[in-house]
Parts: C-alpha cells; sequence; structure tokens
C-alpha cells in the first residue's frame, strides 16, 4: 500500500510541470481608465483577443483604472524592473526620463488621425521605438488619441481665452504653450483631474476626448473646445522590454500581428469618437465650441514659438525628430504649412 501511495505521489508531481505550461505565462496589462467605455480599454481587448489566437503559451489579463494599485507616474519604473509586463502608457508621462518623448504631445504637430497614420512606420516612428528601448520598453500599439480644452466656467476659444486658469495639460512643454498665454499649469495624471475640478484646484484642462467621458469629467467641467486638434497624445500599449526578449520569434511576431489588428480598429473608433462624446457632453448639458481655423492658427504660431522651439533645445535627436516629423507631414499633405492647415479643416463637419 505504501508503494502505491509513494508511486501516486510521484506520478501527481511529474503532472504538475505539464498542466503549469498548459495554462501558459500570464502577462498583465495595467491602465488607468475606465473598463468598456474608454476606448484604449477596448482596442487593449482587441489586442488580447488576437494576440491569444495566435501566440502559444501566453495568456493576458487586463487591469483597467490602476486596479494593480501602480499610480500611472509609476508604471515606467514597473516596466523598467519587470514587476509589471505590460501597459497602455501615455508616452508624455516619461518625459522626464525621455525627454523626447514629448514629440507625443506637442500641441499642433499631430493635428488629425490622417497625419498620426502618416508617421506610422515611418522614421519617427522607428526613433521613437529606439528611444522606449533605451528606457526599458518596447512599443507594440501605435494609438493617437485627439482630445481638446475642457474648462468649468469658461469658454476656451483663442490664447487669450485662458488668461487666468489654472491647467493641466500633462507634458511640460505644452504646458509653456499655456503658461505664455497667461495660464498656470497643474502638473497631475487624468485621473486625479475630477476631483481637482470638484476642489477648485484646477479650472481646465487638455485631455483626450476618450478619458474625458470615460473618467466623467463632464460632471465638473461643462464648456468643451473641439474641432482642430491641438491636443493628440500617443498612447501606446507597451511592453517591458525584459518581457519582450524573454520571447520567442514566433510569440514576438504574433503579438506584432496583433498590435496592427488593434491599430486598425483603435483608429476606427477614434474617427468616431468627437461624434460620440458631442453627444454624451450635450446630454449632460456641456457648451460645446468648434475652434476656428483663426484661433487654431493663432494657437499653432504660439506652439511654434514656445513649445516646438524649447523641443530643438532638448538636445539634437529632438531637434532632428521634430524636423523630420514635420517634413514627413508636408510630404504626406502638402508643400507648406497653409496647404497642411487647409487639409486639416477641408472636411471639417458641422454641430
Amino acid at each position: 500500500m505504501r508503494f502505491v501511495i509513494i508511486c501516486c505521489l510521484l506520478l501527481f508531481a511529474n503532472l504538475l510541470p505539464v498542466r503549469g505550461q498548459a495554462f501558459g505565462q500570464e502577462l498583465r496589462i495595467s491602465h488607468q481608465w475606465a473598463e468598456g467605455t474608454d476606448g484604449r480599454d477596448r482596442a487593449a481587448r482587441a489586442f488580447v483577443q488576437e494576440a491569444e489566437s495566435r501566440a502559444t503559451g501566453l495568456i493576458f489579463r487586463i487591469y483597467p483604472k490602476s486596479s494593480l494599485n501602480i499610480k500611472p507616474d509609476e508604471l515606467l519604473n514597473a516596466l523598467r524592473n519587470n514587476t509589471l509586463e505590460m501597459a497602455i502608457y501615455p508616452l508624455t508621462y516619461a518625459v522626464a526620463q525621455a525627454p523626447e518623448f514629448s514629440l507625443a504631445g506637442l500641441p499642433g504637430l499631430v493635428p488629425n488621425l490622417d497625419a498620426a497614420r502618416a508617421l506610422k512606420g515611418s522614421e519617427i516612428h522607428t526613433t521613437l521605438q529606439s528611444i522606449a528601448e533605451a528606457n526599458g520598453i518596447r512599443i507594440l500599439t501605435w494609438w493617437w488619441s485627439p482630445g481638446g480644452f475642457f474648462a468649468k466656467n469658461r469658454e476656451i476659444t483663442d490664447p487669450q481665452s485662458v488668461q487666468g486658469l489654472r491647467m493641466r495639460a500633462a507634458d511640460p512643454l505644452f504646458e509653456l504653450m499655456l503658461q505664455e498665454a497667461g495660464a498656470s499649469v497643474i502638473n497631475i495624471p487624468s485621473t486625479e483631474a475630477y476631483a481637482a475640478l470638484q476642489s477648485g484646484s484646477l479650472d481646465a484642462l487638455l485631455t483626450s476626448y476618450e478619458g474625458f467621458v470615460s473618467l466623467r469629467l463632464y460632471e465638473q467641467a461643462k464648456f468643451a473646445t473641439v474641432g482642430s486638434t491641438l491636443f493628440m497624445s500617443l498612447t501606446p500599449l507597451v511592453m517591458s522590454l525584459a518581457t519582450w526578449k524573454k520571447l520567442s520569434p514566433e510569440q514576438r511576431s504574433a503579438l506584432e500581428e496583433a498590435a496592427e489588428i488593434s491599430d486598425s480598429y483603435f483608429e476606427s473608433i477614434q474617427r468616431d469618437v468627437e461624434r460620440r462624446m458631442v453627444t454624451t457632453l450635450r446630454n449632460a448639458g456641456v457648451a460645446i465650441h468648434r475652434m476656428t481655423k483663426k484661433d487654431y492658427i493663432t494657437w499653432l504660431g504660439l506652439a511654434q514659438k514656445t513649445a516646438w522651439l524649447e523641443y530643438t533645445k532638448t538636445n539634437p535627436r529632438a531637434q532632428d525628430l521634430l524636423t523630420t516629423t514635420v517634413i514627413t507631414l508636408l510630404e504626406n499633405f502638402g508643400s507648406n504649412k497653409d496647404d497642411l492647415i487647409d487639409s486639416i479643416y477641408k472636411d471639417e463637419p458641422k454641430n
């Protein structure tokens, strides 16, 4: 009897590794936005569905609303230390470690989703990937989110309209432009904006359309400025570089295929996000203003004299990145700045 028991225990022990392998390696994806309603969460779920159907031995679990108790500004360190495998991460959150990442949020640089698509696979994309890997992460997706101005008590139009406001923009160079226009800035994650608006410590902010709705900021900010995009944020799905290097070539290829599919999905929902947001805001009693071409040009001029100029002083690589980005966009949308602006306003929707 004792011999039989020992044999059974040995057999059970031998089965344990096999059973563990069947479940696969779990990769956790952390992000700060609402489950199901925010497009970044939805695109992450599209990625997971495609990745799990292609990548043998990998399973994914998404943790929305920072439910892993990792704050947004702590995600980069968690990824670099490989205590977290994946995250949806605004690159501008990492400018303290990689100042070149301010390119991903420079006001007016990437004016719409067509421009964002033109940069995918370009020299800009390759260089940002190189910078990301030097900082311990791998960029998997190319998710650009348009956004706008939102304020509690005042409609925002041209730069003069922000004088005296306490504002949040998430990127130091964007904030430099706001300060030049007469605003004071508060540097907080978008997840803290609701409480700041509610308490009165924040008057207005720039954020993505997705975030404004999914974080229910319309309950506090009752004026929205939409239309031509001064605010466009690159918020990709990223992976710890240490985790990426542990994957097999087949697994990496599978994740890249899944990322490509999720890029198409994310772009499609972003092309409809302004319409969906406008409907939600009207139902919530938010006053909606569409930025005029004149106001946009005024903001763009201020951006170039402040945020863009300061960015070129960061280091030679930043200057090359900005120059190459502008050249790439002009090659795709016109021979000069006026052509590019005209392409932005050509198909402007009506309220």
